[in-house]
């Protein structure tokens, strides 16, 4: 076939081959990749920000609108202190100012609750205890005189701390009423206990005067979550709360919370010290934050609309940019394509000098024994050395079959490049590739070792391609090696039922790790202004073709091994001779 045809086919395939990698199909997929990166980063950080600002928003709306309800529970906790420090400063100075005598004595005893009575609304009783928990003394509606207290725990803890303020309770007075309890200690070391009962109903009165809003309920509960007034939402005196308490603290807290009707509220609570109470008081939500909902359903409309416009820029900028892109990757797919072409034929020239060399020798010895022959025909008409002919013309015979050998092996790797499959044995296209540079070897003083296993099963593979891939790495090889001291090792061996493993090893100069990071990529060369940087290019490109893989494993100073792996059957779509 002329030259001029020959590329002119194979021109014509390389398109056919570019046509299906720029496939619509492929770009198509790209665009959509690219838009949704784009797309998501543009959208992403826009997200964060917008939560983050109605999170923080929110936030400060709803500490602006907590904030009234700290300030009242803090006025109201106020009140409710103060309420009942005076009660308690009050039985504590009676008990300072009186004698154990005078408070003994009823007549005295009900004069003084008489005057407290007066003037300090909500007491209902007042008594006095002797030190073993007897009461001396009672001034009040009840007979309680000579009652034993000195085995229930308030007296105890009186007795501990000096002074008790009691949960409300009924008790056998049937209406809610708490207790307030002072130790008195005389100077001779004794003690006695004066105590009093409080009516709560003015704990109502001081919920209701602090000015609470329709919707808003506020309520005092001791810390076991048992109503001390009443709640509008959570029952009468004495009922538990459907809720768990939260955690105890001093300070007022507000914090959103569901309760069991599942109502969302702030609920704003604190907790008194020294005594077993907290006010509490709740709050719907969605009033609060109802002129933020409609703010909010504003603020999402834009966001979607600002996320609408970035898509559809994303998505006219990546049309043009993908436009652009496949016309670039057609260029250049066939550009790599030509060059792949060219490094094919520079192959076959390589093989072409290596074969005219090896014809050379054999056609001097035809053309010698030729002459000699016809020499010794002129000088002797008869032929009487017909044995020595015989030889002669023997050596001929072998002289042209070793040339025929060699252009067979030269034709066999210029076949095209297309993928067809043939069984092949490995190690006799390992042999045939390297027996190209033996001479080379030779001159160099390298030593080529062969390290095939035997026997190594047939796979399914095209014998040009193998042989392109084989001669480019042990190029690289011979490349890489010094004279008088290279040594290049190729190696077979069965990996597994369906692969067999080819490594190409040398002890040449090596290559560091940022050269192996690039080494498969077109047009990287180490080879200064010797090198097209496409010959392991093309070579991973054929392994991979044929359904093998290859890897490289390198260190500067101390060698390089390349290691194929290729399959015992066909990849698909390969078509077979």
């Amino acid at each position: 076939m002329p030259f001029r045809q020959y590329i002119s086919r194979h021109f014509d395939e390389l398109l056919g081959k570019v046509e299906a990698a720029a496939s619509p199909t492929r770009y198509a997929v790209l665009r959509r990749k690219l838009v949704l990166i784009m797309v998501a980063v543009a959208v992403l950080p826009l997200s964060i920000m917008s939560v983050i600002n109605f999170e923080q928003y929110q936030n400060s709306l709803s500490r602006e609108l907590q904030s009234p309800m700290r300030v009242l529970l803090n006025k109201t906790r106020s009140a409710f202190e103060f309420f009942l420090a005076e009660r308690t400063a009050t039985v504590s100075f009676v008990a300072a100012a009186y004698s154990f005598e005078d408070l003994a004595d009823e007549h005295e005893i009900n004069r003084i609750f008489q005057v407290v009575k007066q003037k300090f609304e909500g007491f209902v009783d007042l008594g006095l205890i002797a030190a073993n928990g007897t009461q001396v003394s009672y001034a009040g509606p009840y007979k309680l005189k000579g009652k034993d207290y000195s085995e229930q725990s308030w007296f105890n803890e009186v007795i501990f701390k000096g002074r008790y303020v009691s949960d409300v309770f009924l008790g056998f007075r049937h209406f809610p009423h708490l207790v307030i309890a002072v130790q008195h200690l005389t100077e001779d070391g004794s003690y006695w206990v004066l105590r009093a009962t409080i009516d709560t109903r003015q704990f109502d009165r001081l919920i209701a005067s602090a000015g609470l809003e329709p919707d808003m309920d506020m309520f005092l509960v001791n810390r076991n979550g048992v109503l001390q007034t009443t709640s509008l939402n959570y029952g009468k005196v004495l009922e538990r709360l459907p809720f768990e308490m939260p955690g105890a603290t001093f300070e007022t807290n507000v914090r959103t919370f569901t309760d069991p009707e599942g109502r969302d509220l702030f609920m704003a609570y604190t907790y008194f010290p020294e005594t077993e109470y907290a006010l509490m008081a709740v709050k719907p939500r969605t009033s609060a934050l109802k002129t933020w909902y409609t703010m909010r359903t504003d603020l999402v409309a834009i966001f979607l609309l600002g996320v609408l416009f970035i898509l559809v820029a994303a998505y006219k900028l990546m049309g043009v940019l993908i436009r652009r892109l496949q016309e670039s990757d057609e260029r250049r797919e066939l550009a790599l394509r030509q060059m792949e072409h060219t490094q094919k034929l520079s192959s076959i020239g390589r093989l072409a000098a290596g074969v005219a060399h090896e014809v050379n020798n054999p056609l001097a010895i035809i053309n010698e024994k030729a002459g000699l022959m016809k020499d010794l025909m002129g000088m002797k008409a008869d032929l009487p050395d017909k044995e020595r002919y015989t030889g002669l013309i023997d050596a001929i015979i072998r002289s042209v079959e070793r040339c025929r050998g060699i252009t067979h092996r030269m034709l066999g790797f210029a076949r095209q490049m297309d993928v067809k499959i043939e069984n092949i044995d490995v190690n006799e296209v390992l042999k045939e590739t390297v027996s190209f540079l033996e001479k080379e070897a030779t001159y160099r003083n390298i030593e080529l070792a062969m390290n095939l296993a035997d026997p190594l099963p047939f796979i399914a593979s095209d014998r040009g391609q193998l042989q392109q891939v084989f001669l480019n790495i042990v190029n690289n090889a011979f490349a890489a090696v010094a004279d008088q001291e290279g040594r290049i090792s190729v190696t077979t061996w069965e990996k597994g039922p369906d692969t067999v493993g080819i490594s190409i090893q040398d002890n040449g100069c090596g290559m560091n790790d940022d050269t192996l990071k690039h080494i498969f990529e077109p047009f990287f060369t180490t080879k200064k202004g010797s090198g097209t940087g496409l010959g392991l290019s093309i070579t991973y490109g054929i392994v991979k073709r044929l359904g093998g893989d290859i890897a490289v494993q390198s260190k500067p100073g101390q060698g390089t091994m390349f290691t194929i792996f290729l399959p015992r059957t066909a990849p698909d779509g390969a078509s077979k001779s």
